[in-house]
């Protein structure tokens, strides 16, 4: 973040800079040519500056998707595990029934 304020920092001194350049001097044009440096550099950057935000996007984008779909795994295993839980929970009950059910034979 700090490198986004020095460079915000840059660019308004180099506007600051054009606003106050005084055109009826003729030594002016190593000034202009600085200024042209300075904006070209400042362009140069600010184009990175945007390719590295775009690229964070698309990862940004493509994690939140990863996460939803970890998330809707992770909700369809939870489910399947009751499942298995309540299915273990009817044959428990299934064999406690027949069990009372062949004491009851036996007797």
């Amino acid at each position: 973040m700090n490198s986004i304020t020095e460079k915000e920092k840059k660019l308004n001194q180099t506007l600051e800079k054009l606003k106050n350049l005084d055109l009826t001097k003729k030594d002016n044009s190593t000034e202009l040519e600085h200024l042209k440096e300075q904006k070209n550099q400042l362009e140069i950057e600010y184009k990175q500056v945007l390719e590295n935000y775009n690229f964070l996007e698309k990862e940004n984008l493509k994690l939140k998707q990863d996460f939803k779909e970890f998330k809707s795994k992770d909700e369809n295993e939870k489910k399947r595990e009751q499942k298995f839980s309540e299915k273990i929970d009817e044959l428990n009950q299934e064999t406690d029934n027949l069990l009372n059910e062949i004491e009851k034979w036996q007797m």
